[in-house]
């Protein structure tokens, strides 16, 4: 077996190294076993994962972690967010024996905590919300005590795709809000506040126990005091667990970045979120809303 790579500094996400990125936005690259590892299960398994296709910062720290989050559902999104890396158009079909693959994958890395996430799927009656169902329930049977987070899309609001995946009792669901309302037309055309704000409010009313979670990027134009409004209006609507990061551009096509926030105005950002009642609050540059992700909810709200 070759020997892991050395460590070395590169910009997040592999991006071209830029006199515009300012120093606290470089990681250190660590291509190890584990990556390898990890790597070449998802090829064998022909599974995807929201840490390649999104293009996230923290792939090598967190692969060589053994964690990873698994994108379900295919590779192209019906949506077309200006920020996202992933590929948009049509999908064809479902892969009824992805759920399956997803479990013994999981089995196979022997997680303790395991995020599922998914494309947007407008096309389908559901929205997907089966598929999440069915990995939620195939990883029980073959990892029993993995705790399970979910990412889901807003499955347009439709309340029986909502119950659906709730039904299905994942330990964390998790719906990024991304931004502040002002910014959606711009940022998210297809998606809605009140809507993804709406369906953290149902999983709460549906099932107390499972924790609810949100995400925002920063950089793309808001306000602190936009900023503030939705930490407040995610508490209002009873989530529990927020993270906060840096928008970094995957390439010119996407929105530009407004402005690169500092580390100390998101530890600022994270005390005001605490003072608000949250559970938990990730909030740096380099978060992202799996990052670090068992470790955001105590123990004893993971595994029931």
């Amino acid at each position: 077996m070759a020997p892991a790579e050395e460590p070395r500094e590169a910009p997040a996400a592999g991006r071209p190294a830029s006199k515009h990125l300012p120093p606290w936005l470089r990681i250190r690259l660590t291509q190890g076993r584990n990556y390898s590892d990890i790597k070449g299960l998802m090829r064998s398994q022909a599974l995807h994962t929201v840490c390649e296709e999104a293009r996230c910062p923290n792939i090598y720290d967190c692969w060589e972690r053994r964690t990873a989050t698994f994108l379900i559902l295919g590779d192209i999104c019906t949506r077309n967010c200006a920020f996202c890396a992933v590929k948009s158009g049509r999908p064809q079909g479902v892969d009824r024996a992805e759920p399956v693959r997803v479990a013994e994958t999981v089995a196979a890395m022997e997680l303790a905590h395991v995020v599922i996430t998914s494309v947007d799927r407008d096309d389908l009656p559901d929205g997907g919300a089966g598929i999440f169902a069915e990995t939620i329930a195939a990883i029980r049977a073959r990892r029993p005590g993995c705790s399970i987070e979910v990412l889901t899309p807003d499955f347009q609001g439709d309340p029986a795709a909502i119950r659906t995946v709730a039904a299905a009792r994942p330990e964390i669901f998790n719906h990024n809000i991304e931004t502040v309302p002002r910014l959606y037309r711009r940022v998210r055309p297809k998606a809605d506040y009140q809507r993804s704000l709406d369906l953290l409010r149902r999983v709460r009313e549906l099932d107390p126990r499972i924790v609810t979670k949100s995400g925002l990027m920063v950089g793309l134009g808001e306000t602190r005091e936009e900023l503030r409004a939705v930490f407040a209006d995610l508490r209002r609507h009873g989530v529990e667990v927020l993270t906060v990061g840096q928008y970094l551009r995957p390439d010119p096509k996407h929105i530009a970045v407004e402005r690169f926030y500092p580390p100390e105005e998101f530890a600022e950002m994270r005390e005001e979120a605490l003072a608000m009642g949250f559970l938990h609050v990730e909030s740096g540059p380099l978060v992202r809303s799996s990052y670090h992700a068992a470790e955001q909810v105590p123990a004893d709200r993971l595994h029931r």
